[in-house]
């Protein structure tokens, strides 16, 4: 057997002794059978229901995503680089970093309603925080023979940024992306939890005041299907961009 599918042993076997368990009415009325979350998606799909939530949330998603890592990854490279900007953000992500971004919901729906904006806000916040410290760091680590030889051979400080600040950063960008990825399916769940008529968190929400724990399941392994292809995605394109990068440590490590 190849080793690659060694590691499908547990999950299927997990899965087996789950369906027949449930078959024999020996599991507790929440937790289906793997059979009827299979139909009752297939269901949901074929209705289109599904697609519609599912519509719903990666909107949100990919616009919280795309706001937040940006800003945070360009405010993270800027402070890293320029001692005045370091000093004036520092005070402010020591200080609202540990307040939790799902405490700050109440105060993000009475300012944006309860709309997509509001969400969108709070994806958006809790994305920040991450690609902000991960580019800082990142560009903190830059060695500092690198700027000094780029200036002794006549760069600007626009060249320094893009052609060595940047670069250097990049592993420590993805690493940051990375986590914010995971972090914006837990707010998006939690804010279409407290407030939404569509999208994954709300379905779940709306199945288990329902009783309907099929279709509670069915947007539970929704949102643990997409969460994993995005990350897949990330991974590979952080494979693509830094192919040099990997490939150098692979010969310097050979």
């Amino acid at each position: 057997m190849p080793v690659r599918l060694i590691g499908l042993i547990p999950p299927l076997a997990l899965v087996i002794i789950w369906e027949l368990c449930g078959q024999y009415h020996m599991l507790p009325r929440y937790l289906v059978p793997p059979s009827l979350i299979v139909s009752t998606t297939w269901r949901m799909l074929l209705s289109g229901e599904l697609i519609g939530h599912i519509g719903a949330s990666m909107f949100r998603i990919a616009m919280g995503f795309l706001i937040g890592s940006i800003c945070g990854t360009a405010a993270g490279l800027i402070s890293g680089s320029v001692r005045p900007v370091e000093r004036f953000y520092e005070p402010l992500i020591s200080l609202t970093y540990p307040v939790p971004k799902t405490a700050a919901l109440p105060i993000i729906f009475a300012w944006f309603g309860l709309g997509d904006a509001a969400k969108i806000v709070a994806i958006t916040l809790s994305i920040f925080y991450p690609c902000y410290i991960a580019a800082y760091y990142g560009a903190k680590s830059v060695a500092g023979i690198h700027i000094w030889s780029a200036r002794n051979m006549g760069a600007t400080r626009l060249q320094i940024f893009f052609r060595i600040v940047l670069p250097s950063a990049l592993p420590q960008i993805f690493n940051g992306l990375r986590i914010a990825i995971g972090l914006s399916f837990i707010v998006m769940v939690t804010s279409e939890l407290i407030a939404a008529q569509k999208g994954l968190g709300y379905l779940v929400g709306a199945a288990e005041d329902n009783m309907r724990f099929d279709i509670m399941w069915v947007a539970v392994v929704t949102i643990g299907i997409i969460g994993f292809c995005a990350d897949r995605i990330l991974l590979m394109i952080r494979s693509r961009v830094l192919m040099g990068q990997l490939l150098g440590k692979d010969q310097a490590h050979g």
